[in-house]
């Protein structure tokens, strides 16, 4: 599992690692691994040309710093000084030993034209609120050139605890980042900016609970369900769907086809789509009846397709198992009904249903996801799945926030968050907490879509199908 900790969190541990270890042994330690990296992108050291962007802070030392190991070795490296009052006066000292040079921002277009290298060390975790003109007028320069970026612990002009961006940011190829991963590098938009992040571990000891966890492999093979001996059909879960209408029976098939794939042991169907879901289905159990008198089940999914019937949601809703509600459902359950739920509550929304549901705009949810899943968990006392191209999850208890760290831009599909749902659903079913069930969802979802795109166009049913696979692989 990889865990992200806030800048705080972060500064604490260093300081409490510094008093007990000589001056400088974690900028130390920090440089060597800056240093590497950026050995390894020039290939070539002697005669590479490289450029180090250097504010006032610590990330200017560690660009200084690496900028003269690699000075030693034969580059040719210019410091570009945005306050050279305020630059870390020992890596000043050690790139101009080494035969380093320094120019001002006024002067950085003609050497940024000509690098093979910039080493972005402007401003360190602790910058907030976007980057200052000259810094931004860098960053766009960088942009527009050719050389490869390395961003030092996090690319500058983004912020570290929450992901945001807020005006013009340095977009890197690989950032280095120091002791643990910061939030932002791993929740977009900040993350798109972080390019390849590469983890220099310089001993850091970090109390407490990280921010955010990104579960790997091994995580998520421990969680899913595997049937023992005994097992039978109704022992291994039974997961009941509401969802479709006369006008969207797709969605109940996708919701369907998810939640066959989703380790539970059998299938019940409330819903007018029962017609479609037999003909693609057979195996699934079906009902006219409603939900309350389908048949028992463990856990619900409520809401894709289902239009206007504000009814079934209302149904499912109290009844006394885990239910997930997604698409028309989030739309039609009251916060008061799904606060007075006693059993656990799991709601996917995507960033415009989350917009609506905090009363918001949509580019507010996305430029704060951390913030809005935060939000929505607490507001609703529910777990929150909140789906995009950063997939959070968060906890109405508090405590660390899960990202998921699989999936593509091909899953921006109709009927796909149908498939999750289903899946996710299944889950439950199958005796997973809300938490859980939702963090190893989303990721089978992202694993499933990877492989059924495979670099080109997909559809829902093709992410369904490469469920079984995506699960084997965790499996294995």
């Amino acid at each position: 599992m990889r865990t992200a900790y806030s800048v705080e969190t972060v500064r604490a541990a260093e300081r409490e690692q510094m008093a007990s270890l000589p001056d400088g042994t974690l900028m130390r330690r920090a440089v060597a691994g800056l240093a590497a990296v950026c050995a390894q992108l020039l290939g070539r050291v002697y005669g590479g040309r490289v450029v180090l962007l250097v504010g006032s802070g610590d990330n200017g030392g560690d660009a200084l710093y690496a900028g003269a190991r690699l000075a030693r070795r034969g580059a040719g490296v210019t410091a570009v000084l945005l306050s050279p009052e305020r630059t870390h006066p020992g890596g000043l000292a050690a790139l101009r030993r080494a035969g380093g040079r320094t120019v001002s921002p006024a002067h950085a277009g003609p050497v940024l034209a000509r690098a093979d290298l910039v080493v972005d060390g402007i401003v360190g975790i602790g910058g907030r609120g976007g980057l200052r003109p000259d810094a931004a007028r860098l960053a766009e320069l960088v942009a527009g050139g050719r050389a490869a970026v390395v961003a030092v612990d996090l690319p500058s002009g983004v912020e570290a605890d929450t992901g945001e961006v807020r005006g013009p940011a340095v977009r890197a190829d690989v950032t280095v980042t120091f002791g643990t991963h910061k939030p932002g590098l791993l929740i977009d938009p900040a993350r798109e900016y972080a390019g390849l992040v590469r983890l220099v571990d310089i001993g850091l000891e970090l109390p407490g609970p990280p921010e955010l966890e990104a579960l790997q492999h091994a995580d998520v093979a421990r969680l899913l369900p595997v049937p023992g001996a005994e097992s039978d059909k109704y022992r291994r879960g039974v997961v009941g769907i509401a969802a479709g209408s006369g006008r969207y029976p797709g969605a109940a098939v996708l919701a369907v086809a998810g939640a066959l794939r989703g380790g539970a042991g059998a299938v019940r169907y409330a819903g007018p789509a029962s017609d479609a879901v037999i003909a693609r289905f057979p195996e699934v159990l079906v009902s006219d009846l409603g939900p309350r008198k389908a048949g028992r089940v463990q856990a619900w999914v409520v809401g894709p397709g289902v239009g206007d019937d504000a009814g079934v949601v209302a149904e499912v809703l109290t009844v006394d198992v885990p239910v997930l509600v997604d698409a028309d459902g989030l739309r039609l359950a009251g916060r008061e009904a799904v606060r007075a739920r006693t059993a656990p509550t799991l709601m996917t929304p995507h960033a415009g249903e989350a917009a609506a549901l905090l009363g918001v705009a949509r580019e507010e949810v996305e430029g704060a996801r951390l913030d809005a899943v935060r939000e929505l968990a607490g507001r609703y006392g529910a777990t929150v799945l909140l789906k995009g191209s950063t997939t959070l999850v968060a906890s109405p208890a508090g405590g660390p926030v899960r990202v998921n760290p699989t999936g593509t831009a091909w899953l921006a599909t109709a009927g796909s968050g149908d498939v999750l749902s289903g899946l996710t659903g299944s889950l439950l079913a199958a005796g997973l907490p809300a938490f859980d069930a939702a963090s190893a969802g989303a990721y089978l979802h992202g694993l499933a879509g990877r492989l059924a795109a495979d670099g080109a166009p997909v559809g829902a049913h093709d992410v369904a199908e490469a469920l079984p696979e995506a699960w084997r692989g965790v499996r294995g």
